[in-house]
C-alpha cells in the first residue's frame, strides 16, 4: 500500500509544480507586452482641439541685456577668444543639433557667426521647448513643424566679427557664455511636404506660448527681437 501511494503522489507532485512555473512564466510574458505597448503609447490628442491664444510677444518678453547676464555669470562657461578653445571650455559643452531630419523637435540654421554648442541646462531647455511646441500644436490639431535655431555660442572672435555687420552686437554678448541661444519667429521646418501647412501667425502664436509658460515657470528669460526676427533665450538653472 505504501508503494502504491508513493507511485501515485509523486507524478501529482511535479503535475503541480509544473502548472504553477508555467502560470508564472505566462504572468511575466503579459506584464512585459504590457509595458513594452506603453513605452511606445502615443500622447492622446484631445477631440476638440486646444485655442490658440494670439499673445502680444513684444510686451511679454522684455527681459534685458542685464537680467540675461545675471543668469549667465552663474552657470555659463567663460568667454572664449576663439573657437579652438570650445574643446577646453571651463564647462561642459553638448554639441546640438546636426544635419536636419523630418520629425527633430528642432533645427539647427546654417551658422555664419556661432557654433552649435551649449550647457547641459541650456541643451536641455532647447529640447524642452521643441518637444513642447510639438505637443501644443498636436493637441491644437496643427500639423507638424519644428523651430529654427538660429544662433548659439559665440565667441570673442564671433563678436568681433558680427559687429561689422551688426551694429546691435553686444561686447558683453550673453551669447559668449553657452547659456542662449536665438529662435526665429518667422520660419519653420514643415515635416509633411504634402500634408496641410499651417499659417506662420499661428505658429509663432505657438511658440510664444510655449515660451510664456517656461518663462512663468522661472527655466529662462526671454527678449522678443524685432530686426533680427527672433527669440533670443537665456536658460536661468
Amino acid at each position: 500500500m505504501k508503494n502504491l501511494m508513493h507511485k501515485l503522489l509523486v507524478p501529482s507532485i511535479f503535475s503541480i509544480a509544473f502548472l504553477l512555473v508555467s502560470c508564472s512564466g505566462d504572468g511575466d510574458k503579459k506584464e512585459s507586452g504590457a509595458a513594452q505597448v506603453q513605452e511606445v503609447a502615443k500622447p492622446a490628442v484631445p477631440e476638440k482641439p486646444n485655442k490658440i491664444r494670439y499673445l502680444n510677444a513684444s510686451r511679454i518678453f522684455r527681459d534685458d541685456n542685464d537680467k540675461h547676464l545675471s543668469a549667465v555669470e552663474k552657470i555659463g562657461i567663460k568667454p572664449l577668444a576663439s573657437r579652438d578653445g570650445i574643446k577646453n571650455a571651463s564647462r561642459e559643452l553638448k554639441l546640438v543639433g546636426g544635419a536636419m531630419r523630418y520629425g527633430e523637435s528642432y533645427v539647427v540654421d546654417k551658422l555664419t557667426h556661432s557654433s552649435p554648442f551649449l550647457v547641459p541646462e541650456a541643451a536641455k531647455l532647447l529640447q524642452d521647448i521643441g518637444t513642447a511646441f510639438h505637443d501644443s500644436l498636436r493637441n491644437k490639431h496643427l500639423p507638424q513643424y519644428s523651430i529654427i535655431v538660429t544662433s548659439l555660442l559665440r565667441t570673442d572672435a564671433d563678436v568681433k566679427s558680427l559687429s561689422r555687420t551688426n551694429i546691435n552686437a553686444s561686447k558683453r554678448s550673453v551669447h559668449c557664455y553657452g547659456t542662449t541661444f536665438d529662435i526665429t519667429y518667422t520660419r519653420f521646418v514643415k515635416h509633411d511636404d504634402e500634408g496641410r501647412s499651417a499659417r506662420d501667425v499661428d505658429l509663432k502664436a505657438v511658440l510664444t506660448e510655449v515660451l510664456r509658460d517656461l518663462r512663468e515657470q522661472g527655466r529662462c528669460y526671454v527678449k522678443y527681437e524685432l530686426k533680427q526676427a527672433c527669440f533670443h533665450i537665456t536658460t536661468r538653472k
